[in-house]
Protein backbone atom coordinates (compact mmCIF):
# COMPACT_ATOMS: atom_id res chain seq x y z
CA UNK A 1 0.00 0.00 0.00
CA UNK A 2 1.72 3.38 -1.18
CA UNK A 3 -0.22 5.18 1.46
CA UNK A 4 0.80 2.94 4.26
CA UNK A 5 4.68 4.88 4.36
CA UNK A 6 2.69 8.42 4.43
CA UNK A 7 2.60 9.04 7.92
CA UNK A 8 2.37 12.62 9.21
CA UNK A 9 4.06 12.74 12.38
CA UNK A 10 1.97 15.28 14.98
CA UNK A 11 5.00 16.93 16.58
CA UNK A 12 6.07 17.74 12.95
CA UNK A 13 3.25 20.47 12.59
CA UNK A 14 3.89 24.21 13.90
CA UNK A 15 3.52 24.61 17.80
CA UNK A 16 1.00 27.52 16.99
CA UNK A 17 -0.81 28.14 13.74
CA UNK A 18 0.07 31.76 12.53
CA UNK A 19 -1.77 33.56 9.33
CA UNK A 20 0.18 31.99 6.84
CA UNK A 21 -0.71 28.35 7.96
CA UNK A 22 -4.75 29.00 8.67
CA UNK A 23 -5.84 28.72 4.96
CA UNK A 24 -6.28 25.03 3.59
CA UNK A 25 -2.40 24.07 2.90
CA UNK A 26 -1.19 21.39 0.59
CA UNK A 27 0.80 18.07 2.25
CA UNK A 28 3.90 17.71 0.55
CA UNK A 29 5.41 14.09 1.40
CA UNK A 30 9.25 14.30 1.43
CA UNK A 31 10.98 10.83 1.26
CA UNK A 32 14.23 11.86 -0.11
CA UNK A 33 13.72 10.10 -3.87
CA UNK A 34 10.66 11.56 -5.42
CA UNK A 35 11.16 15.50 -5.47
CA UNK A 36 10.45 16.99 -8.75
CA UNK A 37 10.97 20.24 -10.21
CA UNK A 38 7.31 21.39 -9.78
CA UNK A 39 6.66 20.21 -6.16
CA UNK A 40 9.70 22.01 -4.98
CA UNK A 41 8.49 25.31 -7.19
CA UNK A 42 5.27 25.10 -5.81
CA UNK A 43 6.66 24.89 -1.84
CA UNK A 44 8.41 27.79 -2.06
CA UNK A 45 5.66 29.45 -2.89
CA UNK A 46 4.27 28.68 0.80
CA UNK A 47 1.20 27.96 2.58
CA UNK A 48 1.91 23.99 2.48
CA UNK A 49 2.67 21.35 4.89
CA UNK A 50 5.51 19.25 4.52
CA UNK A 51 6.15 15.90 6.24
CA UNK A 52 8.61 13.35 6.43
CA UNK A 53 7.26 9.51 5.18
CA UNK A 54 7.76 6.73 8.00
CA UNK A 55 11.12 4.92 5.99
CA UNK A 56 12.31 8.17 5.70
CA UNK A 57 12.16 8.70 9.53
CA UNK A 58 13.84 5.55 10.40
CA UNK A 59 16.80 6.60 7.84
CA UNK A 60 17.25 9.48 9.85
CA UNK A 61 17.31 8.01 12.70
CA UNK A 62 19.91 4.86 12.07
CA UNK A 63 22.43 7.45 10.50
CA UNK A 64 22.12 9.65 13.70
CA UNK A 65 22.99 6.15 15.92
CA UNK A 66 26.07 5.30 13.99
CA UNK A 67 27.25 9.03 14.78
CA UNK A 68 26.39 9.03 18.43
CA UNK A 69 28.67 5.53 18.37
CA UNK A 70 31.57 6.72 16.71
CA UNK A 71 31.59 9.72 19.19
CA UNK A 72 31.80 7.37 22.21
CA UNK A 73 33.90 5.46 20.27
CA UNK A 74 36.16 8.31 19.85
CA UNK A 75 36.54 7.85 15.82
CA UNK A 76 38.02 10.73 14.45
CA UNK A 77 35.51 12.10 11.49
CA UNK A 78 35.95 15.18 9.55
CA UNK A 79 33.69 18.12 11.03
CA UNK A 80 32.62 15.92 13.75
CA UNK A 81 35.43 15.53 15.79
CA UNK A 82 38.10 17.51 13.11
CA UNK A 83 37.95 21.31 11.90
CA UNK A 84 36.63 21.78 8.63
CA UNK A 85 38.75 22.90 5.14
CA UNK A 86 42.39 22.88 5.83
CA UNK A 87 42.10 22.53 9.92
CA UNK A 88 40.93 19.09 9.01
CA UNK A 89 43.84 17.53 10.81
CA UNK A 90 42.95 19.13 14.01
CA UNK A 91 41.31 17.17 16.43
CA UNK A 92 38.25 18.70 18.85
CA UNK A 93 38.10 17.59 22.51
CA UNK A 94 34.90 16.03 23.48
CA UNK A 95 33.78 19.53 25.64
CA UNK A 96 33.43 21.39 22.10
CA UNK A 97 32.24 19.24 19.73
CA UNK A 98 28.81 21.36 19.55
CA UNK A 99 30.43 24.42 19.95
CA UNK A 100 31.86 23.20 16.76
CA UNK A 101 29.22 23.06 14.92
CA UNK A 102 27.93 26.76 16.22
CA UNK A 103 30.92 28.17 15.25
CA UNK A 104 31.02 27.16 11.76
CA UNK A 105 27.01 28.47 10.88
CA UNK A 106 28.59 31.74 12.49
CA UNK A 107 31.96 31.73 11.24
CA UNK A 108 30.68 31.27 7.42
CA UNK A 109 27.54 32.87 7.39
CA UNK A 110 29.70 36.13 5.49
CA UNK A 111 27.06 36.56 2.52
CA UNK A 112 27.10 40.00 0.53
CA UNK A 113 24.57 41.08 -1.90
CA UNK A 114 20.69 41.79 -1.51
CA UNK A 115 18.73 39.02 0.40
CA UNK A 116 17.30 36.23 -1.78
CA UNK A 117 13.31 35.89 -2.36
CA UNK A 118 11.58 34.44 0.42
CA UNK A 119 10.43 31.82 -2.45
CA UNK A 120 13.80 31.22 -3.11
CA UNK A 121 14.48 30.56 0.97
CA UNK A 122 11.23 28.29 1.30
CA UNK A 123 12.79 25.88 -1.45
CA UNK A 124 16.04 25.82 0.17
CA UNK A 125 14.68 24.73 3.54
CA UNK A 126 12.42 21.56 1.95
CA UNK A 127 15.31 20.43 -0.39
CA UNK A 128 17.76 20.71 2.86
CA UNK A 129 15.43 18.42 4.75
CA UNK A 130 14.40 16.48 1.74
CA UNK A 131 18.14 15.39 1.18
CA UNK A 132 18.19 14.17 4.80
CA UNK A 133 15.55 12.05 4.13
CA UNK A 134 17.75 9.56 2.64
CA UNK A 135 19.81 9.03 6.06
CA UNK A 136 23.26 9.55 5.20
CA UNK A 137 23.28 12.85 7.16
CA UNK A 138 23.45 12.39 10.50
CA UNK A 139 21.37 14.82 11.58
CA UNK A 140 18.94 14.03 14.41
CA UNK A 141 15.34 13.69 14.23
CA UNK A 142 14.31 16.09 16.52
CA UNK A 143 16.17 18.96 14.64
CA UNK A 144 14.42 17.96 11.36
CA UNK A 145 11.45 18.07 13.30
CA UNK A 146 12.45 21.98 14.38
CA UNK A 147 13.56 22.78 11.00
CA UNK A 148 9.87 21.60 9.76
CA UNK A 149 8.02 23.64 12.83
CA UNK A 150 10.02 27.03 11.40
CA UNK A 151 9.13 26.33 7.83
CA UNK A 152 5.67 25.87 8.66
CA UNK A 153 5.58 29.02 10.66
CA UNK A 154 6.95 30.63 7.26
CA UNK A 155 10.02 32.12 9.84
CA UNK A 156 12.40 32.59 6.76
CA UNK A 157 16.15 33.92 7.48
CA UNK A 158 17.64 36.81 5.49
CA UNK A 159 20.22 35.28 3.08
CA UNK A 160 22.28 37.35 1.09
CA UNK A 161 22.58 36.82 -3.07
CA UNK A 162 26.74 36.37 -2.78
CA UNK A 163 29.03 34.29 -1.59
CA UNK A 164 28.92 30.86 -2.48
CA UNK A 165 31.82 28.92 -4.24
CA UNK A 166 29.38 25.93 -5.30
CA UNK A 167 32.15 23.53 -3.57
CA UNK A 168 31.91 22.85 -0.37
CA UNK A 169 28.63 22.77 -1.51
CA UNK A 170 26.78 26.51 -0.55
CA UNK A 171 28.29 27.06 2.49
CA UNK A 172 28.39 30.72 3.09
CA UNK A 173 23.68 31.53 2.12
CA UNK A 174 22.84 27.71 3.96
CA UNK A 175 25.19 29.42 7.17
CA UNK A 176 22.88 32.21 6.81
CA UNK A 177 19.67 29.80 6.39
CA UNK A 178 20.29 27.92 9.60
CA UNK A 179 22.02 31.34 11.60
CA UNK A 180 17.91 32.97 11.84
CA UNK A 181 16.77 29.25 13.11
CA UNK A 182 19.68 29.61 15.16
CA UNK A 183 18.09 32.43 16.88
CA UNK A 184 20.89 34.76 15.47
CA UNK A 185 20.93 37.19 12.40
CA UNK A 186 17.51 38.19 10.91
CA UNK A 187 14.39 36.60 9.47
CA UNK A 188 11.42 37.90 7.66
CA UNK A 189 8.69 39.73 9.99
CA UNK A 190 5.48 39.54 8.17
CA UNK A 191 3.76 41.47 10.17
CA UNK A 192 6.20 44.54 10.11
CA UNK A 193 6.89 43.69 6.30
CA UNK A 194 11.06 44.07 7.20
CA UNK A 195 14.04 42.27 8.45
CA UNK A 196 13.86 41.99 12.14
CA UNK A 197 16.15 40.00 14.77
CA UNK A 198 15.50 36.39 14.00
CA UNK A 199 14.87 35.30 17.75
CA UNK A 200 12.21 37.85 18.12
CA UNK A 201 10.79 36.53 14.91
CA UNK A 202 10.55 32.97 16.66
CA UNK A 203 8.97 33.90 19.88
CA UNK A 204 6.30 35.72 17.83
CA UNK A 205 5.53 32.64 15.99
CA UNK A 206 5.56 30.49 19.16
CA UNK A 207 8.59 27.94 17.45
CA UNK A 208 11.89 26.91 19.13
CA UNK A 209 14.92 28.01 17.62
CA UNK A 210 16.99 24.92 16.93
CA UNK A 211 20.11 23.73 19.18
CA UNK A 212 23.16 21.73 17.51
CA UNK A 213 24.65 18.65 18.27
CA UNK A 214 27.97 16.82 16.46
CA UNK A 215 27.73 16.78 12.69
CA UNK A 216 24.59 18.87 12.34
CA UNK A 217 25.85 22.22 11.69
CA UNK A 218 28.29 20.73 8.99
CA UNK A 219 25.24 18.44 7.46
CA UNK A 220 23.03 21.62 7.53
CA UNK A 221 25.34 23.76 5.42
CA UNK A 222 28.01 21.61 3.19
CA UNK A 223 25.26 21.01 -0.09
CA UNK A 224 24.62 22.05 -3.24
CA UNK A 225 20.90 23.57 -1.85
CA UNK A 226 21.56 27.25 -3.23
CA UNK A 227 22.32 26.88 -6.56
CA UNK A 228 19.48 23.87 -6.97
CA UNK A 229 16.79 26.51 -5.35
CA UNK A 230 18.08 29.02 -8.59
CA UNK A 231 17.94 26.69 -10.62
CA UNK A 232 14.65 25.18 -10.32
CA UNK A 233 13.33 28.78 -10.14
CA UNK A 234 15.06 29.36 -13.58
CA UNK A 235 13.88 25.81 -15.21
CA UNK A 236 10.76 26.61 -14.11
CA UNK A 237 10.35 29.29 -15.46
CA UNK A 238 11.87 28.82 -18.63
CA UNK A 239 9.45 25.86 -19.07
CA UNK A 240 6.61 28.22 -19.01
CA UNK A 241 8.18 31.17 -21.26
CA UNK A 242 8.81 28.45 -24.03
CA UNK A 243 5.76 27.20 -24.31
CA UNK A 244 4.01 30.66 -24.57
CA UNK A 245 6.76 31.72 -27.09
CA UNK A 246 5.94 29.28 -29.68
CA UNK A 247 2.39 30.98 -29.54
CA UNK A 248 3.53 34.69 -29.88
CA UNK A 249 5.89 33.20 -32.71
CA UNK A 250 3.01 32.21 -34.70
CA UNK A 251 0.98 35.42 -34.11
CA UNK A 252 4.38 37.11 -35.53
CA UNK A 253 4.61 34.33 -38.47
CA UNK A 254 1.06 35.45 -38.74
CA UNK A 255 1.40 39.10 -38.74
CA UNK A 256 4.71 38.81 -41.00
CA UNK A 257 2.81 37.33 -43.98
CA UNK A 258 4.81 33.90 -43.11
CA UNK A 259 4.21 30.63 -44.81
CA UNK A 260 3.16 27.39 -42.61
CA UNK A 261 4.69 25.66 -44.80
CA UNK A 262 7.71 24.97 -42.75
CA UNK A 263 6.12 23.29 -39.88
CA UNK A 264 5.07 20.44 -42.31
CA UNK A 265 5.69 17.33 -40.51
CA UNK A 266 7.60 15.72 -43.30
CA UNK A 267 10.68 18.45 -42.66
CA UNK A 268 10.78 17.97 -39.05
CA UNK A 269 10.34 14.20 -39.49
CA UNK A 270 13.54 14.13 -41.33
CA UNK A 271 15.61 15.61 -38.59
CA UNK A 272 13.57 13.94 -35.20
CA UNK A 273 14.78 15.70 -32.76
CA UNK A 274 12.06 15.66 -30.19
CA UNK A 275 11.74 19.50 -29.50
CA UNK A 276 11.79 20.37 -33.01
CA UNK A 277 9.32 17.83 -34.02
CA UNK A 278 7.36 19.27 -31.27
CA UNK A 279 7.70 22.77 -31.80
CA UNK A 280 6.53 22.38 -35.64
CA UNK A 281 3.60 20.39 -34.36
CA UNK A 282 2.63 23.50 -32.21
CA UNK A 283 2.89 25.61 -34.31
CA UNK A 284 1.03 23.90 -36.94
CA UNK A 285 -2.11 23.45 -34.62
CA UNK A 286 -1.70 28.00 -33.96
CA UNK A 287 -1.65 28.55 -37.65
CA UNK A 288 -3.21 26.15 -39.98
CA UNK A 289 -6.63 26.32 -39.20
CA UNK A 290 -7.76 28.67 -41.87
CA UNK A 291 -6.88 32.11 -41.08
CA UNK A 292 -7.60 34.96 -43.64
CA UNK A 293 -5.04 36.69 -43.70
CA UNK A 294 -2.71 33.20 -44.73
CA UNK A 295 -5.46 33.16 -47.26
CA UNK A 296 -4.88 36.26 -48.91
CA UNK A 297 -0.89 35.82 -49.08
CA UNK A 298 0.04 32.11 -49.56
CA UNK A 299 1.25 32.78 -52.85
CA UNK A 300 3.27 35.71 -51.81
CA UNK A 301 7.02 34.23 -51.38
CA UNK A 302 8.83 31.28 -52.30
CA UNK A 303 11.06 31.43 -48.92
CA UNK A 304 10.73 33.93 -45.83
CA UNK A 305 13.63 34.41 -43.03
CA UNK A 306 15.04 32.36 -40.79
CA UNK A 307 13.46 33.75 -37.68
CA UNK A 308 10.14 32.67 -39.21
CA UNK A 309 10.94 28.93 -41.06
CA UNK A 310 13.99 27.97 -38.21
CA UNK A 311 11.57 28.74 -35.42
CA UNK A 312 11.20 24.54 -34.84
CA UNK A 313 14.42 24.35 -34.70
CA UNK A 314 15.71 26.99 -32.44
CA UNK A 315 12.65 26.82 -30.17
CA UNK A 316 13.25 23.14 -30.17
CA UNK A 317 16.89 22.70 -29.19
CA UNK A 318 15.58 25.13 -26.04
CA UNK A 319 12.84 22.77 -25.27
CA UNK A 320 15.48 19.46 -25.39
CA UNK A 321 17.95 22.18 -23.51
CA UNK A 322 15.36 22.23 -20.97
CA UNK A 323 14.85 18.39 -21.10
CA UNK A 324 18.20 17.98 -20.06
CA UNK A 325 18.26 20.34 -17.28
CA UNK A 326 15.24 18.58 -16.24
CA UNK A 327 17.05 15.06 -15.57
CA UNK A 328 20.41 16.85 -13.88
CA UNK A 329 17.80 19.08 -11.88
CA UNK A 330 16.22 15.81 -10.89
CA UNK A 331 18.39 14.14 -9.62
CA UNK A 332 20.09 16.37 -7.77
CA UNK A 333 17.06 17.14 -5.92
CA UNK A 334 16.89 14.17 -4.30
CA UNK A 335 20.66 13.59 -3.90
CA UNK A 336 22.67 13.88 -0.80
CA UNK A 337 25.19 16.46 -1.19
CA UNK A 338 26.89 17.01 2.18
CA UNK A 339 29.87 15.06 4.10
CA UNK A 340 30.80 13.02 5.07
CA UNK A 341 28.45 10.54 4.34
CA UNK A 342 26.77 7.89 7.06
CA UNK A 343 26.26 4.55 5.61
CA UNK A 344 24.63 2.45 8.15
CA UNK A 345 25.66 0.12 10.21
CA UNK A 346 28.45 1.85 11.08
CA UNK A 347 30.53 3.51 8.22
CA UNK A 348 31.42 7.15 7.59
CA UNK A 349 33.02 8.17 4.51
CA UNK A 350 34.33 11.01 3.93
CA UNK A 351 33.92 12.18 -0.30
CA UNK A 352 32.64 15.14 -2.87
CA UNK A 353 29.31 15.41 -3.57
CA UNK A 354 28.97 18.81 -1.90
CA UNK A 355 31.08 19.89 -5.49
CA UNK A 356 28.17 21.21 -7.81
CA UNK A 357 29.95 20.84 -11.34
CA UNK A 358 26.82 19.16 -12.28
CA UNK A 359 24.08 21.85 -10.73
CA UNK A 360 26.68 24.88 -12.82
CA UNK A 361 26.79 23.10 -15.79
CA UNK A 362 23.34 22.38 -16.20
CA UNK A 363 22.59 26.22 -15.35
CA UNK A 364 25.02 27.49 -17.69
CA UNK A 365 23.43 24.86 -20.42
CA UNK A 366 19.96 26.52 -19.58
CA UNK A 367 21.01 30.10 -20.37
CA UNK A 368 22.51 29.52 -23.32
CA UNK A 369 19.67 27.73 -24.16
CA UNK A 370 16.57 30.02 -23.17
CA UNK A 371 18.87 32.92 -24.30
CA UNK A 372 18.31 32.07 -28.13
CA UNK A 373 14.34 32.38 -27.79
CA UNK A 374 14.59 36.52 -27.25
CA UNK A 375 17.54 36.07 -29.95
CA UNK A 376 15.01 35.11 -32.68
CA UNK A 377 11.74 36.77 -30.74
CA UNK A 378 13.43 40.00 -31.06
CA UNK A 379 14.36 39.26 -35.34
CA UNK A 380 10.66 38.80 -35.68
CA UNK A 381 10.25 42.63 -33.72
CA UNK A 382 12.65 43.78 -36.14
CA UNK A 383 10.96 42.76 -39.28
CA UNK A 384 7.35 43.87 -38.06
CA UNK A 385 8.83 47.69 -37.53
CA UNK A 386 10.99 47.60 -40.42
CA UNK A 387 8.91 48.34 -43.58
CA UNK A 388 11.90 47.54 -46.05
CA UNK A 389 11.79 44.19 -44.45
CA UNK A 390 8.24 43.32 -43.14
CA UNK A 391 6.03 45.26 -45.55
CA UNK A 392 4.23 46.59 -42.72
CA UNK A 393 4.37 50.60 -41.51
CA UNK A 394 7.33 51.57 -40.46
CA UNK A 395 7.44 51.15 -36.53
CA UNK A 396 3.74 50.02 -36.77
CA UNK A 397 2.27 53.74 -36.87
CA UNK A 398 -0.20 54.93 -39.25
CA UNK A 399 0.87 56.60 -42.33
CA UNK A 400 -0.72 60.14 -41.79
CA UNK A 401 1.15 60.12 -38.48
CA UNK A 402 4.49 59.15 -39.72
CA UNK A 403 7.44 61.16 -38.33
CA UNK A 404 5.56 62.90 -35.65
CA UNK A 405 4.83 59.81 -34.12
CA UNK A 406 7.60 57.30 -33.68
CA UNK A 407 5.39 53.87 -32.54
CA UNK A 408 7.37 50.87 -31.81
CA UNK A 409 11.14 52.15 -32.85
CA UNK A 410 12.25 52.36 -29.42
CA UNK A 411 10.41 48.69 -28.32
CA UNK A 412 12.55 47.06 -30.58
CA UNK A 413 15.64 48.91 -29.10
CA UNK A 414 14.34 47.44 -25.66
CA UNK A 415 14.28 44.28 -27.24
CA UNK A 416 17.84 44.66 -28.56
CA UNK A 417 19.38 45.60 -25.07
CA UNK A 418 17.79 42.47 -23.64
CA UNK A 419 19.21 40.58 -26.13
CA UNK A 420 22.59 42.15 -25.64
CA UNK A 421 22.69 41.77 -21.80
CA UNK A 422 22.25 37.98 -22.28
CA UNK A 423 24.79 37.78 -24.52
CA UNK A 424 27.24 38.74 -21.51
CA UNK A 425 25.39 36.56 -18.98
CA UNK A 426 25.90 33.66 -21.49
CA UNK A 427 28.65 33.55 -20.17
CA UNK A 428 29.54 30.07 -18.19
CA UNK A 429 30.38 30.44 -14.76
CA UNK A 430 30.98 27.01 -14.61
CA UNK A 431 34.43 26.99 -16.69
CA UNK A 432 35.59 29.13 -13.93
CA UNK A 433 37.53 28.61 -10.56
CA UNK A 434 39.51 29.54 -7.48
CA UNK A 435 41.35 27.57 -5.14
CA UNK A 436 39.91 28.57 -1.34
CA UNK A 437 40.71 26.96 2.62
CA UNK A 438 44.20 27.29 1.54
CA UNK A 439 44.42 25.08 -1.38
CA UNK A 440 42.17 22.59 0.49
CA UNK A 441 39.58 23.33 -2.31
CA UNK A 442 41.10 23.29 -5.00
CA UNK A 443 38.76 23.44 -7.92
CA UNK A 444 35.46 25.01 -7.70
CA UNK A 445 31.96 24.97 -9.80
CA UNK A 446 30.47 28.35 -9.27
CA UNK A 447 27.44 26.99 -9.41
CA UNK A 448 26.10 29.28 -7.21
CA UNK A 449 26.43 32.21 -10.14
CA UNK A 450 25.84 30.37 -12.44
CA UNK A 451 22.20 29.72 -11.39
CA UNK A 452 21.49 33.04 -10.47
CA UNK A 453 22.35 34.31 -13.50
CA UNK A 454 19.81 32.27 -15.37
CA UNK A 455 17.47 33.33 -13.38
CA UNK A 456 18.52 36.91 -14.76
CA UNK A 457 18.80 35.70 -18.32
CA UNK A 458 15.04 33.60 -18.17
CA UNK A 459 13.98 37.12 -17.22
CA UNK A 460 15.06 38.84 -19.96
CA UNK A 461 13.38 36.17 -22.06
CA UNK A 462 10.03 36.68 -20.25
CA UNK A 463 10.61 40.79 -21.47
CA UNK A 464 11.60 40.40 -24.85
CA UNK A 465 8.91 37.67 -26.03
CA UNK A 466 6.58 40.35 -24.03
CA UNK A 467 7.21 43.25 -26.15
CA UNK A 468 7.36 40.55 -29.19
CA UNK A 469 3.72 39.84 -28.57
CA UNK A 470 2.98 43.80 -28.27
CA UNK A 471 4.42 44.22 -31.20
CA UNK A 472 2.06 41.65 -33.10
CA UNK A 473 -0.91 42.62 -31.83
CA UNK A 474 -0.52 45.97 -33.25
CA UNK A 475 0.83 44.12 -36.68
CA UNK A 476 -2.07 42.42 -36.87
CA UNK A 477 -3.98 45.99 -36.16
CA UNK A 478 -3.18 46.43 -39.94
CA UNK A 479 -4.59 43.29 -41.48
CA UNK A 480 -7.78 44.05 -40.26
CA UNK A 481 -10.84 43.36 -41.07
CA UNK A 482 -9.47 39.97 -42.16
CA UNK A 483 -8.93 37.20 -39.63
CA UNK A 484 -6.49 34.88 -38.32
CA UNK A 485 -6.99 31.47 -36.94
CA UNK A 486 -9.21 31.05 -33.57
CA UNK A 487 -6.39 30.58 -31.35
CA UNK A 488 -4.77 33.50 -32.47
CA UNK A 489 -8.00 35.37 -32.38
CA UNK A 490 -7.85 34.40 -28.60
CA UNK A 491 -4.54 35.49 -28.04
CA UNK A 492 -5.31 39.14 -29.79
CA UNK A 493 -8.26 39.62 -27.56
CA UNK A 494 -6.54 38.35 -24.57
CA UNK A 495 -3.84 41.02 -25.19
CA UNK A 496 -6.43 43.76 -26.24
CA UNK A 497 -8.63 43.33 -22.74
CA UNK A 498 -5.17 44.95 -21.40
CA UNK A 499 -3.50 46.96 -24.29
CA UNK A 500 -5.40 48.79 -26.78
CA UNK A 501 -4.35 49.59 -30.30
CA UNK A 502 -1.80 52.27 -30.80
CA UNK A 503 -3.67 55.06 -32.55
CA UNK A 504 -0.41 57.15 -31.36
CA UNK A 505 2.14 57.71 -29.56
CA UNK A 506 1.70 57.38 -25.83
CA UNK A 507 3.41 56.60 -22.46
CA UNK A 508 3.68 52.51 -23.40
CA UNK A 509 5.12 51.66 -20.21
CA UNK A 510 1.74 49.99 -18.45
CA UNK A 511 1.38 48.27 -21.80
CA UNK A 512 4.77 46.78 -21.59
CA UNK A 513 4.38 45.45 -18.01
CA UNK A 514 0.71 44.19 -18.42
CA UNK A 515 2.18 41.82 -21.55
CA UNK A 516 4.90 41.05 -19.07
CA UNK A 517 2.83 39.88 -16.70
CA UNK A 518 0.79 38.00 -18.92
CA UNK A 519 4.00 35.87 -20.03
CA UNK A 520 4.94 35.32 -16.15
CA UNK A 521 1.08 34.30 -15.00
CA UNK A 522 1.08 31.51 -17.91
CA UNK A 523 -2.25 33.10 -19.29
CA UNK A 524 -1.18 32.81 -22.67
CA UNK A 525 -1.37 29.14 -22.09
CA UNK A 526 -4.84 28.27 -21.33
CA UNK A 527 -5.85 29.82 -25.22
CA UNK A 528 -3.69 27.11 -26.53
CA UNK A 529 -5.43 24.27 -28.32
CA UNK A 530 -6.11 21.09 -26.53
CA UNK A 531 -3.41 19.02 -28.71
CA UNK A 532 -1.16 22.01 -28.09
CA UNK A 533 -1.25 22.02 -24.25
CA UNK A 534 -0.21 17.97 -23.95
Amino acid sequence: DPQASRIVYPQLQPRRRTKFTTMAARTFYLDGQSLTPEDLYEIGKGNCQLCLTEPAMLRIRESRRVIDEAITKGKPIYGVSTGFGSFASICIPPTELRQLQVNLIRSHAVGIGEPISLHTVRMMIALRVNGFCNGNSGIRPETVQKILAIFHADCLSRVPCQGTLGASGDLCPLAHLFLGMLGEGKMWSHAKQSWEPASGVLAAAGVEPIDLAAKEGLALINGTTFMCAHITEAFMRAARVLEQALLVAALSIEALKGSSKYFDARIHAARPHAGQVDAAAKLRSYLLPFSEIAEAHKELRVQDAYSIRCTPQVYGAAADTLAFVRGILTTELNSVTDNPLIFPPETVVSGGNFHGEYVAKAADFLAIGIAEVASMSERRLERMTNHALGGLPSFLIKSDKAGVDSGFMIVQYAAASLVSENKVLCHPSSCDSIPSSEGQEDHVSMGGFAARKAVSVVSNVEKAVALELLAACQALEFHRPARTTPCLERLHALVRERVPALEGDRYMGPDIDNCIELIRSGALLEIAPQEARN
